[in-house]
């Protein structure tokens, strides 16, 4: 899942503590298999009222940022 989010094979090695790229490389395939048809697109919801918030989270969204008051999830379609 980390290399899915940001595609950097060095930083999951190092997360995973494999000494071999080869260890690494078979959760990079596991990814590939898994996320074979995903487009990359997201659900994007916006919300300043906690209960609202809450919801989000509940049902999957995550947090991507927060601007003039407003908080800003996002979930992949």
């Amino acid at each position: 899942m980390k290399y899915h989010k940001t595609r950097d094979i060095l930083h999951v090695m190092k997360m995973l503590g494999h000494k071999q790229f080869g260890t690494t490389l078979l959760y990079i395939q596991l990814e590939e298999a898994l996320f074979k048809n995903d487009s990359g697109e997201f659900t994007v919801r916006v919300s300043r009222k906690p209960t609202e918030i809450q919801a989000l989270l509940e049902v999957g969204f995550e947090y991507v940022c927060n601007k003039d008051g407003l908080m800003f999830f996002r979930k992949r379609k």
